[in-house]
């Protein structure tokens, strides 16, 4: 699975304007379809405020976050699976990502055109995944076609697993015919081992933002509170956020000056924060820390990964040859307030190799090669 997010819609929804404040770099951003053809790739520091706790109680010369990647991807329109709108290079870019945001457009602007000139939001919601249903639908289909020519030349061992799943591809396929996302179909552990095998575009999950104006950040307009019940009914998570304040906050140049920005407007963080640590946590993406003199740092991890491979983040050579590790939470540290106190307490560890990473684990392996 891929560790990164791809920011998916319809053109002029305000992909590349949230892209440029996530990353505060400068994408194409322009008020005409398929501006953005080539993929903007920022990578953007996760929102983690454990760190400046652990800082308090650490002394350390410098702090290092967490980091996750964002890929700002052309806009797709209706036929995008036929390759209208320079569809199939912005599908195949597509199927590159690990999870996918789509930004939906919940305000109104006269001064910014709509390809269908109405704001609907489920409408836009449905013409995306319906055209990623039908991409996803073409490659089933292949597949079929496929293990079809390959069963009659197949080893005995291929051609049962073929026969096994000939049913299930069937299934999907009768499932993406009427425009239901793959990741919508249950499967036994080993069929989602075989269908990943496929990189369906709909297996992926899907975060849908909601790009409000300044006024529908305090309370949520009709369109956002259409696009929550159609999520909730696949279960997928909503985020909101106003494009052009995220804009303006993220020209400003230090901490303070944003802080003063978000309480003049009556938010306690950003909505870039927020989506962030959404992206993050539903890529199954988690954090360990390291900290000392030099520099207190945070790793990223997969979910349920166990001590030589969080140590493997490292460095290779930290899982070839792991040993142990010393273990302890940093909300012992928040406790005990010295490491010293946290080890005297009995809350620091030696754990093996079979010890399953936990979120905000403080870290110190030991290792020999």
């Amino acid at each position: 699975m891929a560790l990164n997010c791809g920011i998916v819609g319809l053109p002029n929804v305000g992909k590349s304007t949230i892209f440029s404040a996530l990353t505060s770099a400068r994408a194409e951003a322009a008020n005409y379809p398929f501006c953005t053809i080539e993929p903007n790739v920022g990578i953007v520091s996760v929102p983690d405020k454990r760190l400046g706790k652990i800082l308090s109680y650490i002394q350390s010369e410098k702090v290092i976050p967490a980091i996750v990647e964002f890929v700002d991807i052309a806009g797709l329109v209706k036929g995008a699976s036929k390759g209208e709108g320079l569809g199939n290079k912005f599908l195949a870019n597509i199927r590159e990502t690990g999870i996918l945001c789509h930004v939906v457009r919940c305000f109104e602007d006269d001064d910014i055109v709509h390809v269908a000139n109405k704001i609907d939001p489920i409408s836009d919601i449905e013409v995306i995944n319906t055209e990623l249903a039908l991409a996803d639908l073409e490659t089933v289909g292949k597949k079929i076609e496929k293990n079809k020519r390959l069963m009659k030349s197949a080893s005995k061992i291929d051609r049962t697993e073929m026969e096994m799943m000939e049913p299930v591809l069937q299934e999907l396929e009768a499932f993406l015919s009427e425009g239901k996302p793959a990741r919508a179909l249950t499967l036994t552990e080993d069929q989602q081992k075989y269908i990943n095998q496929i990189h369906l575009i709909t297996s992926k999950k899907q975060i849908y933002l909601c790009n409000v104006d300044e006024d529908g950040i305090a309370e949520d307009n009709q369109y956002v509170k259409a696009v929550k019940e159609y999520a909730k009914g696949e279960g997928s998570e909503v985020s909101v956020i106003c494009g052009k304040l995220e804009s303006e906050i993220a020209v400003l140049e230090t901490v303070e000056e944003k802080n003063e920005f978000l309480e003049a407007v009556g938010l306690e963080e950003s909505g870039l924060s927020k989506l962030i640590r959404i992206v993050y946590q539903e890529l199954g993406l988690r954090t360990y820390f390291t900290a000392g003199p030099k520099e207190i740092r945070a790793w990223t991890f997969q979910q349920g990964w166990k001590a030589p491979q969080a140590a493997g983040v490292i460095h290779t050579d930290f899982e070839r040859g792991f040993i142990k590790a010393e273990v302890y939470h940093c909300e012992d540290l928040f406790t005990y307030e010295t490491e010293q106190k946290v080890k005297t307490a009995g809350k620091l560890r030696l754990e093996g190799k079979d010890y399953i990473v936990k979120d905000g684990d403080i870290m110190h392996f030991k290792f020999n090669v």
